[in-house]
């Protein structure tokens, strides 16, 4: 059996119908069911069973051996979440019991860490461990990753293999509940449906313009073929940068949502919200030697490529992947 946490969530449930798309239907998945939005998201998905995340424990101790990997992708992921407790409770303290299970079945597992333990960049978007506690993340969501990676480095009970993804600004199908935390991408579709116009965040900062700011948007079927690609290879331990390696610009992404939609561009600007704009990144751009040098070959996306795709196969229909 393969578990996947978060499942009922935007890349677990993606990874949910990878790996049905592979031939493996003997998935449990763990979450909250809790929450009707995300219902849709396992939706005609073959799995196995259902566990409730509190559950999960409990129900483990009497298949532990039927096991065969975790895929631990399940954390509270809202940036502008400032509650130090919940992200302990879910992203740090659920996090280390799940890895200490996977160690002491010797289990292998991969966990989803975040380009957010990056902050600003003052140290660069590299996957070395020797950058990992000098990390300075702009919010508790970006601690909480980085904490964990922190306290993963350093035990000497290890899961068989393990690895930590990073990743950046994933985008793509299931994220219809993700509210405000979505994609700029669906926001993008939803503005320009409306209105046939999209307002993008103004610069604050005066080495870039407006609309130039530089992400990492990485889509998420890329994500989820390389979340595969560990389970199946399992290379070395560690932690996995996981964008495209190449940072684009927010207007860039507005242009090839227009296009994707068969839309005229009409794009303007609107001061980024005061509770974000001094925790704001201006730039990302995941460095990828790490994975590459581990076998993994197969082309990402490009932006335009992935946007295409997510609009008319996915968003403009409302299906699900």
């Amino acid at each position: 059996m393969i578990v996947v946490t978060g499942a009922a969530g935007f890349i677990s449930s993606c990874l949910v119908s990878e790996l049905n798309k592979n031939g493996r239907n003997d998935i449990v998945v763990v979450d909250d069911f809790s929450k009707e939005e995300k219902k849709e998201n396992l939706a005609n998905k073959s799995i196995v069973a259902k566990v409730q995340r509190m559950e999960f424990f409990n129900w483990a101790k009497d298949f532990a051996k039927e096991i065969e990997f975790v895929f631990h992708l399940g954390a509270r992921t809202d940036t502008t979440e400032f509650d130090q407790a919940i992200f302990d409770e879910l992203n740090l303290n659920y996090s280390k019991a799940m890895w200490n299970f996977c160690s002491d079945h010797s289990i292998p597992m991969v966990y989803a860490s975040s380009g957010a333990t990056f902050g600003l960049g003052e140290l660069g978007y590299s996957d070395r461990h020797e950058i990992v506690n000098d990390l300075k993340p702009l919010n508790p969501y970006g601690e909480s990753k980085n904490d964990f990676d922190k306290w993963a480095l350093v035990q000497e009970k290890k899961p068989p293999f393990w690895a930590g993804l990073k990743f950046f600004n994933v985008y793509g199908p299931n994220e219809y509940h993700k509210g405000r935390m979505a994609s700029v991408i669906m926001h993008a579709f939803n503005q320009i449906s409306a209105t046939e116009k999209m307002k993008l965040f103004a610069s604050h900062n005066e080495n870039y313009k407006d609309g130039e700011q530089l992400r990492d948007f990485v889509y998420v079927k890329d994500v989820v073929s390389v979340c595969l690609f560990l389970m199946t290879n399992k290379p070395k331990s560690g932690l996995y940068n996981l964008g495209t390696g190449t940072a684009r610009t927010f207007y860039d992404l507005a242009k090839a949502t227009f296009k994707a939609m068969g839309v005229a561009e009409d794009i303007s600007f609107i001061p980024t919200p005061e509770d974000i704009r001094d925790k704001y990144q201006y730039f990302t751009e995941a460095e990828m030697d790490k994975l590459i040098a581990a076998g993994y070959n197969k082309p990402f996306y490009s932006l335009e490529e992935g946007v295409e795709d997510y609009v008319q196969n996915y968003l403009k229909d409302k299906k699900y992947y």
